[in-house]
């Protein structure tokens, strides 16, 4: 088991000291509160991502057909070089 990078005897180290901290009423409330702190730090993060992905397409979309085929010409080119130094 290895959550953060911790492994199962470092887990158990961090809940007992958590415990002798904020005594066990405590405890629940916060594990509560971290888990809500988490789930909106990961909702805000799929929204981050999927509003990066529609930008990204507007911007693929707007681009002309003569520029992409340009680009896409510049990267054979490039690859056909890298190749050709490598044979």
């Amino acid at each position: 088991m290895n959550i953060f990078g911790l492994g199962l005897p470092e887990i158990v180290v961090i809940l007992v000291v958590a415990l002798l901290i904020f005594g066990p009423k405590k405890l629940p409330e916060i594990g509560r509160s971290m888990g809500k702190a988490l789930r909106g730090f990961q909702e805000a993060s799929k929204e981050f991502e999927n509003e990066l992905k529609q930008e990204v397409q507007q911007l693929d979309a707007s681009k002309s057909p003569k520029v992409a085929d340009a680009e896409a010409t510049q990267k054979v080119e490039k690859a056909e070089e890298k190749q050709a130094e490598v044979s």
